[in-house]
């Protein structure tokens, strides 16, 4: 559902740094965390290696990216050695870097990891969920953009309300009294200007992105664009469900332009 048509073009006439040519570029996962909701299949197994119609969970969201993606950075914690003996130095024709964070203190944590690897615009995104690969290229083709979904459950995602041009213009983490249903799905394109702002802890100790990502809008224009296809894997159950949802869909869907 192409919704976005007028939001695109004001975009393209107001904020003209956001459309853009799609050149090589980098993407970040985060696949350090424990997985404890997925147990018990993550007793012995990280994660981004539980197998989803047959295949490691990772390798569906590897898959799915442009072919402008020329190296993956992974975040790893969990199990990692697992992780890296998989994938080790390239996969499917793409550079493979790791970065270590030895303690789970939230995704602007991770993200800050990175920042002497990464150059210009990167992706960002998490070990966790599956995405369309033509929702993936239409949100790296922006220099600044996030994908989103609507959802009937505000309060347990970020979410997302917009200007009127498309951008961004709150982001409040799971909000007690939601703003709006439009929930961020994990991807975004960003480039290292996110750097400039700082992250601050939270009560329970951790650093999330979402505030700092709502300062640095403010500064650089983030387009909004919503995706059509999102697989959440949280729990055992989601497994199955991806399944059927992956079988009754054209490869075409779920797996990039190489």
């Amino acid at each position: 559902m192409f919704v976005f048509c007028l939001p695109l073009l004001l975009i393209k006439l107001f904020y003209g740094c956001i459309w853009h040519n799609t050149n090589r570029m980098q993407c970040v996962i985060l696949a350090a965390g424990k997985g404890t909701r997925l147990r018990p299949l993550t007793n012995n197994v990280p994660k981004p290696l539980v197998s989803v119609a047959g295949k490691p969970l990772l390798d569906h969201i590897i898959e799915a990216l442009p072919s402008a993606v020329d190296e993956l950075i992974i975040v790893t914690g969990y199990l990692e050695d697992k992780i890296i003996a998989y994938y080790g130095n390239e996969h499917l024709g793409r550079k493979v870097t790791y970065v270590h964070q030895e303690e789970q203190k939230g995704t602007a944590h991770a993200l800050w990891l990175c920042e002497q690897l990464l150059k210009g615009r990167f992706l960002f995104m998490f070990a966790d969920d599956i995405h369309g690969a033509n929702d993936i290229a239409r949100v790296a083709s922006f220099s600044r953009a996030l994908l989103t979904m609507p959802t009937k459950n505000p309060e347990r995602f970020g979410i997302v309300v917009r200007h009127p041009d498309g951008t961004l213009a709150e982001f409040v983490e799971k909000p007690i009294h939601p703003p709006s249903n439009l929930a961020s799905t994990g991807v975004m394109v960003l480039d290292t200007h996110i750097f400039e702002f700082e992250a601050t802890k939270e009560t329970n100790g951790e650093y999330y992105l979402t505030d700092v990502i709502a300062e640095y809008s403010k500064m650089y224009p983030v387009a909004v664009v919503e995706e059509n296809l999102w697989i959440p894997i949280g729990y055992p159950e989601d497994i199955e469900w991806a399944e059927k949802i992956l079988t009754a869909l054209p490869k075409s869907m779920i797996i990039g332009a190489v």
